[in-house]
Parts: C-alpha cells; structure tokens; sequence
C-alpha cells in the first residue's frame, strides 16, 4: 500500500471510529458539568458571547482525558528523555536539522497558501524551498529569512478554516496531541500531497516525523512541564491554548 493509500484509509478509519462515538456525547458531556444539545455540538467554532474567548465542542472528553495522561507518560518517560539525549550535540547542529525538518512542510504550506487564495504567501513559501534547498544546503541553513522570505506556515487545517469550515470537536491523538476533527483530517491529508513524501512509505514517514518532533524538544526550554505544574487542570489548560493559538493561525 503506498502512502496516499494508506492515510486515505487512515482517515476513512479515524472519521468512522469518532462516529461510532458520537451517540455516547451526551453522557460524557455531562460528566465535564453538562451535557450538551445537538445543535450545541454542531455549533463548532462557537466564541463565548461575553469573552470572545474561541471555544471548541468537547463531547469526548473521557477519552481525550485519558488519552492525554497517556501522552504525557509517553513525553516523560520516552520523548524526552531521547530529547535530552540529543543535547549532546551542539545547538547549531540541532536548529540544522530543525530547518531542515521544517523545509520539508514548505510545499504543502505553498499548496494550503494558494488553496487559501494567498498566491503572494503562495510564492514565499515557494521561495524559500527553492532558495533554502540550494542555497541553505537542502535546508540545513536558513538564507531566506535574511533575505525577508519570512516564513509564515500554513496547513490544510487552516484552510479548511477559511473555507469555513468548523473545528468539529476536539481530539487529544495518542503521541500526537491536541487537534480537532477537521485539524487531524487536514494533517492525514497534508501527507498524501506532500511531493516530497511520495516515494516514500508510511514507515519512513513516521520515522521523519518523530525524528522532527525530538529534534524540536531537544531545542525547547521545557516549556511543557512549566505549563503543566502551572495550570490547575493541565488538561482545561492545554485544551484553550490549542484552541486560541489556532484560531490565531486562521486569522493571520
């Protein structure tokens, strides 16, 4: 099975499971302090009336909840540890690889900036891939910020945002993290347009992926864990921030 064949089914698999669960969301609502109405939970990119705050419909919540605290095992135990691991090697050979990793999303960032109708956001992104793959030596070095091709990331999430099309409801992925049905849809899919992924298998695509995801802890300041031990309900936390810091990548 190639790659765009394997995240199609992955994406028909993960629609089917979540809507297998959705006769249940009434009940888990109700367990978070409320059970909501059918149009509340189509209601998905609802803003509080009296804060403005963007808000996001939370039907699964027991299991997010559980997924989360599955996660953040996972980041305690295995992900960071091999983050700090790679602090062995100097910083500059980390943010290397970390432009490097990031020159890999700069076509689907292209794409998802043209399907948004931004063709001049469309031709930086195209800049900077060409000038950071030759000139930056595949990526590794990032010429085309001094030369004001700024990079402004974009992916198929946030256009179908500007489609206008609502978040669904949130999901907390196993060893991926926060995001929305429409969001993990449009990340599935991000695969499968990437020209650079296309002779490559779903194997060597995780392991890019998770290679990323290391390089890019090994260059945080742990931030997550300040977070954490901070909120009161790391989980409430963490789901709010997800919400706001996307609504603000829609409406840049």
């Amino acid at each position: 099975m190639n790659l765009k064949s394997h995240l199609q089914t992955l994406t028909l698999v993960t629609l089917t499971a979540v809507t297998l669960a959705l006769p249940s969301h009434s009940a888990l609502g109700a367990e978070a302090g409320g059970a909501q109405g059918q149009d509340e939970f189509f209601d998905f990119d609802a803003a509080s009336k009296d804060s403005g705050t963007p808000t996001i419909s939370d039907p699964l919540e027991k299991l997010n909840r559980a997924t989360f605290v599955f996660n953040d095992k996972a980041y305690r135990y295995v992900m960071k540890p091999v983050a700090k691991g790679l602090r062995v090697f100097p910083e500059p050979v980390r943010t290397g690889f970390s432009n490097f990793f990031s020159n890999l999303g700069a076509p689907v960032s292209a794409i998802s900036a043209l399907l948004q109708g931004d063709p001049r956001n469309a031709g930086t992104e195209l800049g900077r891939f060409v000038l950071n793959t030759t000139v930056g030596l595949l990526g590794f070095l990032d010429p085309a910020t001094d030369a004001g091709l700024v990079q402004d990331e974009e992916d198929l999430g946030q256009t179908m945002a500007r489609w206008g099309v609502g978040h669904g409801f949130y999901l907390v992925v196993p060893l991926y993290g926060s995001s929305s049905l429409r969001d993990f849809t449009g990340t599935l899919a991000t695969g499968a347009i990437n020209p650079l992924f296309q002779n490559l298998d779903t194997g060597e695509v995780i392991g890019i992926t998770a290679a990323s995801a290391e390089v890019s802890l090994s260059l945080d300041k742990d931030t997550y864990e300040a977070f954490y031990d901070g909120a009161i309900d790391p989980y409430v936390f963490f789901r709010s921030a997800w919400v706001q810091n996307r609504a603000g990548k829609v409406k840049q």
